[in-house]
């Protein structure tokens, strides 16, 4: 066995060998450009710092040698860069260093489709760096996807250059420093699948760009500062599968172009200014599969739709948006819907029992709304939901007393009183008495003295005395 391992050894070094003195390759092995190899090198350096030296650690960048994180494909019979992802992705990738710099040679990379950098511009307060505004047209040709995420030291304007990227179908600034507002030029990249510019500090309004986006699956430009109200040209993004703009300060009515978006799965507004009311729009979007609406001061009634149209329904968050009404029946025609939050509303009437046969549902809430009457749900369902019920906060709702098991009592939600047991029963003399100890209640509080005080003492006794007196006379 020890012998066999050092044959290995040897014909392993002699490989290394032949290859390091120029002996004959094999002739499956495709050669690199060195412009291509000393670009990538070049560029690679500027991020992960100077001491790397990629001749040495990586001669054959596309062949034997890999570097983790670099793609190749063969052009004409020769290597090309097609991916670079750059940052910790794997344990084994680049990591960028503490100063870094975006080197031209970056954009000599012509074959490049994939550019990706994560968890990568770190320093903030120390060293921050800006997207580089121009070059990016030297890419357009094959550039398909563009990325930064997590890079809280990446900060500036998203370049206008980007609208250059005629063929991108995915550009992703997820989670940095970057700040200003989103370019009308974005409006340009016509073959664009997927626009995410979430977790940054854009501002202004959403620019009116998006009518000729129509290949668009994902928009989502969540937990930013974008003010200003929603622009019309989202009814053109026909295709499109999750539309995301939470957390923001987005104002003015939900759009009636919204009955457009057919294939929408996820609409998330939650955090707003929205107002209006809920608009007819929202039933013609079948495909919905998520809708949520709250933290907006939107009003209006929550029978305004008819919401047995939204079959595929699975969560509908509608809390804290200022609804009012009655909960309608027809919601417990939604067959799918795992998740219903109408919690702090203006919510009335009392609700319906059929809401337990919604045979998905785990969690409803209920609670900060002015609903009435008895919970008539099961014990079976009170135990299946648990903690996931909320119904407190509603001052006249109460639960019957003596059919549910204290094991299922619902949280905040108070007993329902049973009927007041009265000792008199409704015979004439005692009904009688009764009238004249009420009678006389009253004329003592109108002497000047309460129920209370007339209880003690002297004038108490003499009161009980006088009505004995006329209790007898009478009888």
């Amino acid at each position: 066995m020890k012998n066999c391992t050092k044959v290995t050894i040897v014909v392993f070094m002699l490989f290394l060998s032949g290859r390091c003195c120029g002996q004959e390759e094999d002739s499956d092995v495709t050669p690199m450009e060195k412009a291509e190899v000393e670009a990538l090198y070049s560029t690679i350096q500027g991020f992960v710092g100077n001491s790397w030296n990629g001749s040495d650690l990586y001669p054959d960048p596309c062949g034997w040698t890999p570097i983790q994180g670099v793609s190749c494909d063969s052009f004409n019979g020769l290597w090309y860069v097609t991916v670079l992802n750059i940052g910790p992705i794997h344990d084994n990738s680049l990591s960028c260093a503490e100063k870094l710099e975006f080197r031209q040679e970056l954009f000599q990379l012509k074959h490049l489709k994939v550019l990706s950098f994560y968890n990568c511009f770190q320093s903030p307060n120390k060293v921050s760096i800006s997207i580089p505004n121009g070059s990016w047209e030297k890419l357009a040709a094959n550039l398909e996807s563009l990325e930064f995420r997590s890079n809280p030291g990446l900060i500036g304007n998203i370049p206008s250059s980007f609208g250059a990227l005629k063929n991108l179908q995915s550009l992703v600034l997820l989670e940095n420093g970057l700040t200003g507002k989103i370019p009308q030029d974005i409006g340009n990249l016509v073959k664009l699948k997927r626009l995410v510019l979430s977790g940054n500090n854009f501002s202004g309004t959403i620019p009116d760009i998006f009518g000729g986006l129509r290949e668009l699956l994902i928009l989502d430009l969540s937990r930013n500062s974008l003010s200003g109200t929603l622009p019309l040209t989202f009814g053109s993004l026909i295709s499109l599968l999750k539309l995301d703009v939470s957390h923001n300060y987005l104002e003015g009515k939900l759009l009636d172009e919204f009955c457009y978006l057919k294939n929408l799965t996820l609409m998330d507004l939650r955090n707003n200014r929205f107002s209006g009311g809920l608009v007819l729009s929202l039933q013609e979007m079948h495909s919905l599969e998520e809708m949520v609406l709250s933290n907006n001061p939107l009003g209006g009634d929550i029978r305004t739709l008819k919401w047995e149209n939204l079959q595929n329904l699975v969560i509908l968050e509608l809390s804290n948006i200022e609804l009012k009404g009655e909960i309608p029946e027809c919601i417990s025609e939604l067959k799918k819907l795992r998740f219903l939050g109408l919690n702090d509303n203006n919510l009335t009437g009392n609700l319906s029992p059929k809401l337990e046969k919604l045979p998905s549902l785990n969690a409803l809430y209920l609670s900060g709304n002015d609903l009435k009457g008895e919970l008539k749900f099961s014990k079976g369902f009170f135990g299946k939901m648990g903690r996931r019920f909320g119904a407190w906060s509603n001052p006249k709702l109460c639960y019957p007393v003596g059919v549910m098991s204290t094991d299922y009592i619902p949280y905040g939600v108070k007993p329902c009183h049973q009927e007041e047991v009265h000792l008199l029963k409704s015979n004439a003399k005692n009904v009688l008495l009764n009238g004249d100890i009420n009678q006389t209640s009253h004329f003592i509080t109108s002497l000047g003295f309460s129920t209370c005080e007339a209880t003690s003492g002297f004038l108490w006794t003499f009161m009980i005395l006088g009505l004995l007196f006329n209790f007898y006379i009478v009888f």
